[in-house]
């Protein structure tokens, strides 16, 4: 586990150094689509104007999201992993974060989840949807919050919960 733990810090460093001294408006602008507003305003805007899936993709996504930040609170609390900026010395994030832990990314874990109930619902848009969720991964890393591990468990927990939505509602 410490090799591992070793290996996560050492590429979060390498990735982190890209925006290192660096102006990241761009990349906090992107990392800001991942805050939730932009999801509940696509499920509303395909309810009311897109009649084919639009009420369906909404409660698909409603109920995946009543799923998923509860459960992501919980691992929070479970794994109490320290942030990036809390715990490396001679460091400091570009954003402060919204709470103390870092594992998993609940940004990664929305966005993935949003990207995997496009991708279902209307599969032209997968493309665009899953390298929009990936950037918003790899954002949280450049931005100095989360390890690259914090991000691939957020793929996992947005993946499985959408897929369980998908099962149950889609």
């Amino acid at each position: 586990m410490k090799s591992l733990t070793k290996y996560d810090t050492a590429l979060f460093y390498w990735i982190y150094s890209f925006t290192d001294n660096r102006d990241c408006r761009s990349i906090i602008w992107l990392s800001r689509t991942g805050d939730g507003h932009l999801y509940l305003a696509t499920g509303l805007a395909l309810w009311a104007f897109e009649p084919a899936y639009g009420q369906l993709f909404l409660f698909t996504a409603l109920m995946a999201y009543s799923l998923e930040l509860p459960l992501y609170i919980v691992l929070k609390k479970l794994f109490k992993r320290p942030r990036p900026c809390d715990l490396l010395t001679n460091f400091s994030a570009h954003v402060t974060p919204s709470d103390k832990f870092s594992l998993p990314s609940g940004h990664t874990a929305a966005a993935w989840l949003m990207a995997s109930i496009v991708a279902h619902f209307y599969p032209p848009f997968a493309l665009f949807a899953y390298i929009w969720a990936s950037l918003i991964g790899v954002s949280r890393i450049l931005l100095g919050v989360h390890y690259p591990s914090d991000v691939i468990a957020g793929v996992a927990l947005g993946v499985t919960i959408s897929s369980i939505s998908i099962a149950i509602l889609g």
